[in-house]
């Protein structure tokens, strides 16, 4: 049966039951209808087996070539034929870099990737310097996450990464709540004010020397292996910088142009309301204690307490910290490793970061009450020391960083003697 055929009886037994329908006789109208399911049935195995058999008649064997060569006048005998892959411009360009890194030298097609990135990014800065090299970018990504993972307080603030200089909207007076109103009475002016945070940038560079011989590791090592260095001492710097940078200098500073840090922040504010001290040391001793950390939870505005946390040195957290004891006797530092930190106090994660002073314990909201801008990502500079057999490699970067509000933040400060 051809598909002709099969629509030929199908119409013929609709019509058979639309007249027995027409007619009233409803049970054989219904037995009609089971022999055009029949029929349907059927159609689709026969349209089945013809596609199997359209499916062996297309079935060829493979062609034979061995011994049927052919000779071919003036021919070419063509050998190494190489599949062609798909080239992964970011590997390619990575293996470059470390092998410039390494000092080794490229293949053409190396090279030519190599230029083709640094060029974009020398002409997009403006700059004409012909030893300063992009960074891969699962490299920088790399640096940024290892120095993250070791310095908690970088890796709880927002950064972000726009190109020059960024201007950021903060509220410096959030005026008075709405009131209720009847329908005579006119609506109060409120006091709302909204000011401008504006990062402009601050260099940032390290140096770090490599012997020639610690140069001749294999790729796969030395791209970690610089990767880890670039991470600790980049990221020490940006660590100090949110926690205790002194900002822009003015007249008569002599620092140079750096992020302002939460602490710098706090203790310029007139009668510094969001720092607590105690001085363990003076002639009536007053030790860190519980009611201190209760007063300096209370100095945190109530919107920045979920999402803030507790940050301080190791020393510090084990040998303050961890001693205290509630008013009932209890530990006041509750363990708990899953918070990401070493433990909990008033519900606030404790993290260990060594960019705090020694001594105090800064509590805050770092992701909404701190603004990080990286204008320009990392780079590094190269230079040889023929004699000396090794070679600096200075990362360079172009950060800013200010503080939203101080409200965010509470600073309990150790008072330092002698």
């Amino acid at each position: 049966m051809n598909k002709q055929q099969y629509l030929e009886k199908r119409n013929a037994l609709l019509a058979e039951v639309e007249n027995l329908i027409a007619d009233g006789n409803i049970e054989d109208s219904n037995v009609k209808m089971q022999e055009i399911e029949q029929l349907d049935a059927k159609w689709e195995q026969i349209k089945l087996a013809n596609a199997n058999m359209n499916a062996l008649k297309d079935k060829t064997e493979g062609i034979d070539l061995e011994g049927n060569s052919v000779d071919v006048k003036d021919g070419k005998l063509v050998d190494n034929v190489v599949e062609k892959k798909t080239v992964d411009k970011k590997q390619e360009y990575q293996n470059a870099w470390a092998k410039v890194m390494m000092g080794q030298s490229l293949t053409s097609d190396e090279k030519m990737i190599f230029d083709e990135i640094n060029t974009k990014f020398k002409n997009s800065i403006q700059t004409t310097s012909t030893h300063q090299i992009v960074i891969p970018e699962t490299v920088t990504e790399n640096i940024w996450k290892e120095a993250a993972a070791l310095f908690p307080i970088l890796d709880d603030t927002r950064m972000t990464f726009v190109p020059g200089d960024l201007t950021i909207l903060k509220e410096i007076n959030s005026g008075e709540d709405g009131a209720w109103y009847d329908e005579d009475s006119a609506a109060a002016d409120g006091g709302f004010e909204i000011g401008q945070l504006n990062l402009s940038g601050c260099e940032l560079a390290k140096t770090i020397p490599i012997s020639w011989k610690l140069r001749k590791m294999s790729i796969d090592a030395f791209i970690p292996y610089i990767t880890s260095l670039l991470a600790e001492k980049m990221g020490a710097a940006l660590a100090k910088g949110i926690v205790s940078g002194k900002g822009k200098p003015g007249t008569g500073d002599t620092f140079k142009p750096q992020p302002k840090g939460v602490v710098t922040a706090l203790e310029a504010e007139a009668g510094t309301p969001q720092i607590i001290i105690y001085d363990p040391d003076a002639a009536t001793p007053d030790p860190l204690t519980y009611d201190k950390i209760a007063l300096a939870m209370g100095k945190i505005k109530s919107a920045y307490k979920s999402g803030a946390s507790i940050y301080a040195t190791s020393t510090t957290i084990w040998s303050e910290l961890a001693l205290l004891k509630d008013n009932m006797g209890r530990p006041l530092l509750i363990p708990d490793v899953t918070s990401g930190g070493v433990g909990r106090i008033f519900g606030l994660p404790v993290k260990e970061d060594d960019s705090v002073e020694e001594g105090a314990i800064l509590i805050g909201n770092v992701a909404r009450g701190y603004a990080m801008n990286v204008n320009e990502n990392m780079t590094i500079y190269t230079e040889d020391h023929i004699k000396e057999r090794y070679t600096d490699y200075m990362s360079y970067a172009i950060v800013d960083g200010d503080v939203l509000t101080t409200k965010a933040f509470a600073l309990i400060k150790k008072v330092i003697t002698g």
